[in-house]
């Protein structure tokens, strides 16, 4: 084998494994900005946990468009639409999950915390293809 035959080293991962990574973890920081915004809505400030919960994944959801907008899929046009398609994708995941609780955990007596842990995989994985092809293309 030759240096010509020999991989680049510097070859970068493909454009989706790069994306799907940068959007894992601007997800990442969504899960935690909605978090603690649902803490000190319910927990410090006496909200309703339903209200807190709505703030705080509206926040989350605010903060994963913004950051997957500029650094994940890299579109700055059409913002508006864009938001309310990412928006409805955020909503879907919540459904999504919220079946897979109402089956494993209502229907079959699975652990909600196991369950919505488990769910997660599976609606990043639908959360990104969707937003890839439709919020972002």
């Amino acid at each position: 084998m030759t240096a010509t035959d020999a991989p680049a080293r510097t070859e970068r991962p493909p454009r989706k494994l790069r994306q799907l990574v940068s959007y894992t973890l601007v997800g990442g920081s969504g899960v935690a900005l909605d978090l603690a915004a649902f803490a000190l809505l319910y927990n410090v400030l006496g909200w309703h946990e339903q209200v807190a919960n709505g703030v705080g994944t509206t926040l989350g959801i605010t903060n994963n468009f913004v950051l997957n907008a500029v650094f994940t899929f890299g579109k700055r046009d059409r913002l508006a639409l864009r938001f309310v398609r990412f928006y409805a994708v955020g909503m879907c995941g919540i459904a999504l999950t919220f079946g897979l609780l109402w089956l494993f955990a209502g229907r079959l007596g699975t652990d909600p915390n196991l369950v919505k842990a488990a769910s997660l995989p599976l609606v990043l994985a639908v959360q990104f293809v969707l937003n890839r092809k439709w919020s972002f293309a």
